[in-house]
């Protein structure tokens, strides 16, 4: 462990120093971090890295999809569930079942279980690698949010197929009736225990006298919770933490103060930043070894390498496909909505790159690395380094090819360029959100405390400072009257801001962006009052 110790050290520093030097280039850091741990492996003498199976969906997934749930916007999930829907199950469903059928043909001995088992790594596309690409390029917020929400949901679904797959390996059989019923209480029992799950931790943040270290500290440990209850139960694990995750999120306000919501969002923001650059140098650094295993056994790496290719290009195809029949489904059946998004020539751009977003990465890794290396009866796997080796070219050849080309491709194809300019609409409901804000603040206070301490110094300064919304300099005024007058104003914000989050217009980024704001001047306040 202690010669290990200072190798990881030095891997931690190679992802901050590579996604400094990647966001210099503007391009994605998972590349670099991919291809950096691949050119760190064939240094002679390294240590090797090596997570027990068992243990590496538990160790990386929880956090990932936990952080993950609370940074999408649950209302424009509502908005778009259709096409999340369809993407996040139908599309998975379709992809791995056009894997099962390809690398069953083309791969000697390998049956369509197996091909199940590889269709449900390979299925899920990264929202990792999708975010950390199209931060560099300009694209409507519905499509992010398409992307956002896909992510969140694909993987519970390519993990169930992933998971019934091996049960079929293993056993040799697969009953229908039975797959069907495990199918539904992993879904819906999933969700329930991470909701239960997520109660009981909103229960200890409000009835304890948690502050922001000890919030953080359950914000931490509650994914684990989730997920392990849920696989205990046989659930799904990645289900339990998506709901739980997005159901704490949607009430953050009302039990996480503003120093726990302020720090919090630091503190993991840093730990997914190191999980993540620490899966995507694994990619890197553990595809020597698989290659070695697949020359053990027999495999010769320019035909291992062709099967790759060939699942890669399924996968891509199965996507733009997808895409395409998800264009001409809305053209069809749903024309008004067509209408609204204000296709154009440029209409069929939009499927193009939605198919071309497919970016592999953290959970084909994590799935391919849990493939067990016996099956029960004490037999090797089959065919697992094979499996291994064609998902690491997937993630790489994905990544890299795709990566780096959409940038370029949305840029030629422009394919955003009839849609209004949302950056002009978002400034102009940034302007009407806060001068609405600052109108029912000064209303909220001029009622309520107009008639009330009319010769406290304090309180005349509040009602000034909302009238003119000027800034005050002075904090000698402060004292336990105006202080707990402001918290009140702080939270009669919050309220205006989540009734503001329910209408259409108001992107509810922008909201969070603004509650941030509000709780940024609330610390200021209380550490203010705390110097006097």
């Amino acid at each position: 462990m202690h010669s290990l110790l200072p190798f990881i050290l030095v891997l931690i520093l190679l992802i901050v120093f590579l996604t400094i030097f990647a966001n210099q280039l503007k391009i994605a850091y998972p590349i670099l971090l991919v291809l950096a741990g691949l050119a760190i492996s064939f240094v002679p003498g390294l240590p090797i890295l090596k997570i027990d199976p068992d243990l590496i969906f538990f160790v990386f997934l929880p956090p990932l999809l936990y952080e993950a749930a609370w940074g999408v916007s649950f209302k424009e999930m509502k908005k778009w569930w259709r096409i999340i829907g369809s993407f996040a199950f139908l599309v998975v469903f379709f992809t791995a079942f056009l894997v099962a059928i390809i690398s069953n043909q083309i791969i000697p001995g390998f049956s369509l279980a197996l091909g199940f088992v590889l269709g449900g790594i390979v299925s899920p596309p990264d929202a990792v690698s999708t975010g950390a690409i199209t931060k560099f390029v300009k694209i409507p917020k519905s499509t992010t949010a398409i992307l956002e929400g896909e992510s969140l949901l694909n993987d519970a679904s390519s993990l169930i197929i992933f998971r019934f797959a091996l049960v079929a390996v293993g056993t040799g059989q697969f009953i229908w009736q039975d797959a069907g019923t495990q199918f539904l209480w992993m879904l819906f029992g999933g969700v329930g225990i991470g909701l239960l799950v997520a109660q009981v931790f909103i229960w200890i943040h409000k009835h304890l006298r948690t502050e922001a270290a000890s919030d953080i500290a359950l914000s931490l440990i509650s994914p684990y919770f989730m997920y392990w209850l849920a696989e205990q139960a046989h659930c799904s694990g990645v289900l339990a933490v998506v709901a739980g995750g997005l159901y704490m999120s949607s009430q953050r306000l009302k039990y996480l103060a503003a120093s726990s919501r302020i720090k919090g969002a630091s503190v993991w923001e840093s730990f997914v930043f190191l999980l993540n650059g620490m899966v995507f140098l694994l990619i890197g650094l553990d595809l020597p070894e698989i290659v070695a295993g697949i020359r053990s056994h027999g495999t010769p790496l320019g035909t291992a390498i062709g099967y790759a290719v060939i699942i890669t290009l399924v996968l891509i195809a199965a996507r733009m496909i997808s895409a395409f029949a998800a264009m001409l489904a809305t053209i069809v059946f749903r024309p008004q909505i067509a209408h609204q998004q204000q296709f154009s020539t440029r209409r069929w751009y939009t499927p193009l790159l939605m198919g071309w977003t497919g970016m592999r990465g953290v959970v084909s890794l994590a799935a391919a690395l849990a493939i067990p290396l016996t099956l029960p009866n004490g037999e090797a796997f089959p065919h697992r380094n094979l499996i291994l080796f064609i998902t690491f070219i997937a993630i790489l050849l994905t990544l890299v090819i795709q990566g780096l080309t959409l940038p370029y491709l949305i840029a030629k194809t422009q394919p955003f360029k009839g849609y209004k300019n949302e950056e002009e609409k978002e400034a102009e409901n940034r302007l009407k959100m806060k001068l609405g804000l600052k109108s029912h603040v000064y209303n909220f206070v001029k009622d309520k405390y107009e008639n009330h301490h009319q010769a406290d110094a304090a309180m005349e300064r509040i009602l000034k400072y909302w009238e003119d919304q000027s800034k005050v300099q002075d904090n000698s005024w402060m004292n336990g009257v105006s202080k707990q007058t402001l918290l009140e104003i702080f939270a009669e914000q919050r309220i205006y801001l989540t009734n503001l989050n329910k209408e259409e217009e108001y992107d509810e980024e922008l909201i969070r962006q603004q509650i941030y704001q509000i709780d940024l001047e609330e610390e200021r306040i209380i550490l203010v009052f705390k110097s006097h």
